[in-house]
Parts: C-alpha cells; structure tokens; sequence
C-alpha cells in the first residue's frame, strides 16, 4: 500500500502529464487501495502548497485539478513561443460578457440589451470555442434556445464557479479579448446600435 508521500507523487506526475483538468473521480482511479475524496483533497492541498514559491501552480478549476504556468512568468513563455490565441471582437466580447452574467439567455434577450442584432457567426464563434452551449429552450412560441457559459470557459479563467467571475475588464485581460466594454455599456436596458451591426427588429423572439 502507498504511504502518502507516494501518493502525492503519484498525483503529481499524472497532473504534470496531462493538460486538461483532471477531476477527484479521475485521480481516484489510478490506484489499486480506495483512497478516498477527502484524502486525495488533503494530498492536493498540500501539493499545491509544495509548488507555490516556483513558476508553475497547482489549481482548481470547474473540472478539476491543473498545473498551469503562473501570470508572472508568461511574458518569458512566450519569447520563445510567440505564437498568441486568436483575438475576438467588442461584440464577440459584449455577447459573452451577457451570457455570463445573465445567463440563461436566448439571442433575443442578448439583442434586447446590447440593441443591435446578434449575428450566428459570433453565437458560432462562441460555441465552437466551447465558452458556451445551450443549455435549454424557453417555453414560449418559437421556443428560443437559451445560451449559459460552460466548464472550459471557467477553466480557461481559472474559475471553479460563477460565483467567482471577475470583474469583466479582468475577463477580457484573462481571455486575451479586445476592447473591454464597461459594466454600463454592457447591461443597459437597451443602448444604440454600432455601425457594424444592424439594430435589433422588434420581432418574436428568434429560436
């Protein structure tokens, strides 16, 4: 049987071989004994506490656990790796923050408060990202799909829920988004339309 030391080295090596989270049932799965959920918190606790002075950090997000490199020492990443994650629009930016926040909303709620219509391409964008997927339909006629954020989208913020969400300008910084709106431009009831998109109709509700 493994002592906790052994354990830990464990864990430690599965989570710096893997990218993605990886949650407590997964972890769990790895050894012969049951160890159980509570232990294996205990382990990853302090294993995070054993990495917190070096330039990778042990965190839990929505999905699980990760090593991740710290904030501070990415500028130095990516001198050898300039290579940068795609940059969205104001809009793209605007229609997230509202799903965010609001959510669940449908197109229709989202063109009510941003003003101006919401186009496919930016819904696509969003979901082949895999920040949002619908979660639901709203039962009115037409019967609107209605829009939440997911799990990569809080991993990718180094969230473990929504009751952590930042202040948006922070969202647009963590996403490498363009053009943070303020919190006004975004939650209006309903403010003028950009140039680059048509104002919202008043019509039902689209699906």
């Amino acid at each position: 049987m493994l002592n906790p030391n052994e354990v830990k080295t464990v864990l430690e090596t599965a989570l710096l071989a893997n990218q993605s989270p990886l949650s407590i049932a997964e972890l769990r799965r790895m050894f012969d004994e049951d160890i159980g959920a509570d232990t294996l918190r205990r382990l990853l606790d302090e294993l995070r506490d054993d990495w917190r002075e070096r330039g990778v950090e042990l965190v839990n997000l929505a999905t699980g656990w990760r090593f991740q490199t710290r904030p501070s020492f990415q500028k130095y990443l990516e001198r050898i790796n300039p290579e940068r994650p795609p940059r969205y629009s104001r809009a793209v930016l605007e229609t997230l923050a509202i799903i965010a926040y609001r959510q669940p909303v449908s197109r229709g709620d989202i063109e009510d408060i941003r003003g101006v219509t919401v186009s496919p391409g930016i819904m696509r964008t969003l979901e082949q990202r895999g920040w949002i997927d619908v979660v639901g339909h709203r039962d009115v006629p037409g019967r609107p799909a209605l829009y939440a954020t997911t799990k990569d989208f809080l991993n990718d913020l180094g969230l473990r829920s929504l009751q952590e969400l930042p202040p948006l300008e922070d969202i647009a910084r963590t996403l490498d988004l363009n053009a943070a709106p303020s919190n006004e431009e975004v939650f209006p009831e309903a403010r003028a339309g950009e140039p680059a998109e048509r104002p919202a109709e008043t019509a039902p509700e689209k699906a």
